[in-house]
Order: C-alpha cells, then sequence, then structure tokens
C-alpha cells in the first residue's frame, strides 16, 4: 500500500477532525454530490458531503439513507444558511448521526450553530474575511473553510493565494482551516498545506469522475474547457446582492442575466421582498444546474464549474485522482 509520509503528516489534524484517512473534502456541488459520489470519495479515503442545496428535509433525510447504505466511512452535509427549512434540515441530519455539517451561502442564522452542535456534530463554516472567520469561531465553528474566487459555483472576489496568505498565519496555529478555489494538483495541497492548513477541497476535479452521475455530455463540456471558459456572472442591478456564480460560458449565462432583469422588476412592481428575490434567484441555479447535470442540456443549462477544469481531462475513478493528487504532493515535498 502506498504511503504519503509528509502529506499525511500535515493533514493529520485535519484527517482527525474529519474522521477520514485523508483531510481532502469534495466541495458540495448541487446534483453532482450525492450518494454515489459522496460514498465513492469517503470509501476512497476523502471526505464526501451531500449537497443539500434546495432539498426538502425529506428528500435529504432519503439522500442520507441510501449514503449510509454505500459507505460506511464519514461524511458530511452542507446546508444552506438561507434555506426556508434550515432547522429542519439540521433535525434530520441530527436523526442520522451526521458527523459533520458545513453551512455555506452567508451568515448561519441564529441557533443554528448551536442546535448542530447539541446533537454532537462539528460544525464547518465558509467566511470571506478573517473578521468574520473569528467571529465565527468564537461563536462555536469547529473548522473554516475559506475558498477563493477560482472556484466553481458561488464564488467571492479575492483569489486563493491571497486568502491563505491572510488567514492561514493569523488562524492555523489554534484552528483548523481547509483551502479551496483552483486546486488541480497536488503541488497546490503541498503548498497550503505547509501554509499551515489542516486540509484542502475540491471540486471540480471530482465532478467529472467515474463515479459522479453527471451526464456524459456535461463531463465532455469540462475535458473541453481551459481555464478562461470558466466564468463569473455579472450583477446587473445594484439593488439585487447576487453572489457571482462561475461556470462555463454558455446560453444559459445570457439566460442568468435575463432572470436578474426579471426578479429586479419584480422588486420594483410586485413588492416582493429581499429574501424572496434571492430565493428565487437560488432557485433558478437550482433548476439551471439540473438541467446541465442530469438532462445533459449544456447549453442552456449552468456547466458550474472552477478555473481548475482545465485539469480535468477524462472521466476516472475517484480512487485515482486521490491518489494522483496524493503523490503528487508528496513529490513536491520530498522536492523540498
Amino acid at each position: 500500500m502506498t504511503t504519503y509520509t509528509k502529506t499525511e503528516a500535515l493533514m493529520r489534524r485535519g484527517a482527525e477532525f474529519l474522521g477520514s484517512e485523508h483531510a481532502i473534502l469534495c466541495g458540495a456541488m448541487s446534483w453532482v454530490s450525492e450518494r454515489n459520489l459522496v460514498s465513492a470519495i469517503s470509501n476512497a479515503g476523502g471526505f464526501g458531503v451531500i449537497a443539500c442545496g434546495a432539498m426538502t428535509p425529506d428528500l435529504l433525510d432519503n439522500e442520507i439513507a441510501e449514503t449510509k447504505k454505500l459507505t460506511t466511512k464519514p461524511f458530511g452535509v452542507n446546508l444552506i444558511t438561507m434555506h426556508p427549512q434550515i432547522m429542519d434540515l439540521i433535525d434530520v441530519c441530527a436523526r442520522h448521526g451526521v458527523g459533520h455539517v458545513v453551512l455555506a451561502g452567508g451568515l448561519p442564522p441564529k441557533g443554528s450553530v448551536e442546535k448542530i452542535k447539541e446533537a454532537g456534530a462539528k460544525v464547518i463554516c465558509f467566511a470571506p474575511t478573517l473578521a468574520l472567520a473569528k467571529k465565527l469561531l468564537r461563536s462555536g465553528a469547529d473548522a473554516m473553510v475559506i475558498e477563493g474566487m477560482e472556484a466553481g459555483g458561488h464564488i467571492g472576489p479575492v483569489a486563493t493565494s491571497v486568502l491563505a496568505q491572510e488567514f492561514l498565519p493569523e488562524l492555523a496555529e489554534d484552528h483548523l482551516v481547509f483551502v479551496a478555489g483552483g486546486i488541480g494538483r497536488g503541488e497546490a495541497i503541498a503548498g497550503y498545506l505547509e501554509m499551515g492548513a489542516a486540509g484542502v477541497q475540491l471540486g471540480t476535479r471530482f465532478a467529472c469522475a467515474t463515479e459522479s452521475i453527471a451526464h456524459p455530455d456535461f463531463k465532455k463540456a469540462f475535458f473541453r474547457a481551459g481555464a478562461r471558459d470558466a466564468i463569473a456572472s455579472v450583477q446587473v442591478d445594484p439593488r439585487l446582492p447576487v453572489i457571482p456564480v462561475r461556470a462555463l460560458k454558455n446560453k444559459g449565462t445570457e439566460l442568468f442575466t435575463a432572470k436578474q432583469r426579471e426578479v429586479a422588476n419584480l422588486l420594483d412592481g410586485e413588492g416582493i421582498d429581499m429574501g424572496e428575490a434571492q430565493l428565487q434567484i437560488e432557485h433558478y441555479w437550482a433548476g439551471a444546474l439540473r438541467r446541465a447535470v442530469i438532462d445533459g442540456d449544456v447549453e442552456n443549462g449552468s456547466l458550474m464549474a472552477g478555473q481548475s477544469v482545465g485539469m480535468v481531462k477524462k472521466e476516472e475513478p475517484v480512487a485515482d485522482i486521490i491518489a494522483e493528487l496524493l503523490a503528487e504532493s508528496e513529490a513536491a515535498l520530498n522536492r523540498r
């Protein structure tokens, strides 16, 4: 059995926290990070994370149950903080004994962190700024993910390399920080581990794994794409603070711009509140993603992808992807 002595030593804190062999999390990708991919990643020694997205509590309940049939290894659940039923979703996670809940998409609603911890689970949060990261850690978060703008899906405005330089020297000694965004090779993993990261999170590299249920045409679009094809969406109305989304450019990109205009007009004419407006945007993304991932409509659907998409060249098993990343990291550390 291959060992990655230096990489594993640097990952030890993160791996012990996750309960996995390696501190490699899979980013939660709606429609992609479901039972098959999640269980495959956990079975291969990584840490799979179910993307709850817009699921109802009943759907999440079934997804967790089905995932548990496919793996006995630990996995987590990613919940969107603006989900109107987030407290019910937390209850579902608690009933299943889910050990790690990832809160994404904004500030955790009041009482959510406490509710998760009362059930005995660990809380992982995202933070776009160092000040917010410190506040979340004081408020009970057990670990942080810092995700740079190179990532796919919802993104912030700052590059991963800058976030790592800002956060890790301040937090890594006393806290668990996982780095995400644009990571496609093990050499990058080695660098962030040396800076103090407890581990890393990757999404795009796993989206086209053999075990991913994504449509063959969705995967082919990834194989053809380069880093420059993964572009961030634009905000069309300053009153509607839509978090940019990185995806491969297609007709769906234009459709999202039109959707923003439609929702902005509703803000004007029908008096819907901002929360409802943002929820409509989220529901749009859920539908657009489904069209691409499940139906294979790669022209009108959303092809969410990070800039590391240029490093995704073929369909391969999750175990091979993880082994390659670890081997690249170990080789880089051995060259130091």
